[in-house]
């Protein structure tokens, strides 16, 4: 299965308008057999209810008879269960959980998906793709921050970004690569899949695809490289008398200019070329500033990927730096996150619950854990060790540790301490 994809990769790169053909015939038992490693076996099922370690049980007779459905045109996809996920400052993210075996045919799909357009996209995009992620791309911006002639910067929110992707469209764009009817028509099943409600209500989207679904974020990403990465390399540089330049996170985008002029033209155009694809800006999101070394008077910071980036001057060296760290909000969610997480699984048992925020803080260290954040580490630690400590103490009617208890319990489980992974 894997030399098959190699194939498909290496001719996309070899051919960028070559149309593939028998997609749709890759889809049998033995790849989909192949694609069941990837799927995640601990994610919540589907309105079935029906969980992978279930399906598990006769993996052979259900991909045939999914691959036989297919293959037949009977199989429907079916509805997507709603659940939401808070998302910060009181506001509630939607995420759909489709049923296993539209999640195994996802996987399969995507991964067809992933070996064309990975010879497509362009270094300005970073988000779901293999082996490049949020921390290469705050990365890549920083270098170009202190290494090329930038001074404006416009940064860009989209208005509910998943829930307003033109299914038409996206199909034609999907359309200059796949010359496959029946491959793109499953595709377009899914994205016309009714949404089961909390509210027990069945939604029929007449636009979007669904987060959570295995299949959309490749096809999210595909929409915003015809819809902005194409449109910036081609259009807006050969416009700008000056050096430009984009790095996108999923829908998550940055714009980085070195004249004003070329900065306030991208930044009035912006809203009418998004607007073209049925997008929207987030106005109070949205802004162009002054971002230069030379001009630090101004005090100008922004925020991507939950880092805040400012310039300021070394008290060691003297020297100008651009200063990264976990941008504020960020940071005050991340608090209240853990703060919820750790008062509803208190309950847990000990090792259990240790170990997972043990995870947790590995974790967050591994991706905060940049030169010049160590106090905005520090602060995150203490804040949520003074939570632990809470709640750990009401797991019963009296109280379980005194700090220094809860100091070598702490040591006991090896709880990692702030620390600095990236130079």
């Amino acid at each position: 299965m894997q030399t098959s994809l190699q194939g498909i990769a290496k001719k996309a790169a070899q051919d960028k308008t070559y149309r593939f053909r028998n997609l749709f015939g890759l889809l049998t038992a033995p790849f989909l057999m192949w694609c069941w490693q990837f799927l995640n076996k601990r994610s919540a099922p589907g309105v079935d209810r029906m969980n992978a370690q279930e399906y598990a049980q006769h993996l052979g007779g259900n991909i045939l008879h999914l691959v036989d459905r297919v293959k037949r045109g009977v199989y429907r996809a079916r509805l997507i269960l709603r659940r939401y996920i808070p998302k910060g400052e009181g506001k509630w993210r939607p995420l759909g959980l489709p049923v296993i075996e539209d999640k195994l045919l996802q996987i399969a799909v995507a991964k067809i998906l992933d070996a064309i357009y990975e010879q497509d996209f362009l270094p300005c995009s970073f988000g779901y793709r293999v082996g490049i992620g949020a921390r290469q791309a705050v990365k890549q911006l920083s270098q170009w921050l202190y290494y090329r002639p930038v001074h404006y910067i416009v940064e860009a929110d989209i208005k509910g970004y998943f829930d307003h992707i033109n299914h038409d469209m996206l199909l034609e764009m999907l359309g200059e690569r796949i010359d496959d009817r029946p491959f793109l028509r499953l595709i377009r099943k899914w994205l016309k899949a009714g949404i089961l409600d909390t509210g027990g209500q069945v939604l029929h989207p007449a636009m979007g695809t669904p987060q959570g679904g295995i299949v959309s974020p490749i096809l999210a990403n595909i929409y915003l490289h015809y819809v902005l990465d194409v449109w910036f390399e081609t259009v807006v540089k050969a416009h700008c008398r000056g050096q430009a330049y984009l790095i996108r996170y999923a829908d998550d985008f940055v714009c980085a200019f070195q004249f004003k002029d070329d900065a306030e033209r991208f930044y009035q155009v912006l809203g009418k070329r998004l607007g073209k694809f049925g997008l929207t800006l987030a106005e109070d999101k949205t802004r162009m500033i002054r971002f230069s070394r030379h001009h630090r008077e101004d005090k100008a910071t922004f925020a991507f990927l939950g880092f805040e980036f400012r310039w300021t001057v070394s008290w060691k060296s003297g020297k100008v730096i651009l200063l990264k760290r976990t941008a504020p909000k960020k940071l005050q969610q991340s608090v209240r996150n853990f703060t919820e997480w750790c008062k509803t699984h208190r309950h847990w048992r000990l090792n259990h619950l240790m170990e997972t925020v043990t995870a947790k803080l590995r974790g967050y260290f591994n991706y905060y854990g940049i030169r010049g954040n160590a106090k905005s580490l520090s602060y995150f630690y203490d804040r949520t060790m003074n939570i632990l400590f809470k709640w750990l103490n009401r797991r019963s009617q009296k109280r379980s540790y005194t700090w220094e208890g809860f100091k070598q319990l702490l040591e006991h489980f090896r709880m990692p301490r702030p620390r600095i992974v990236q130079q």
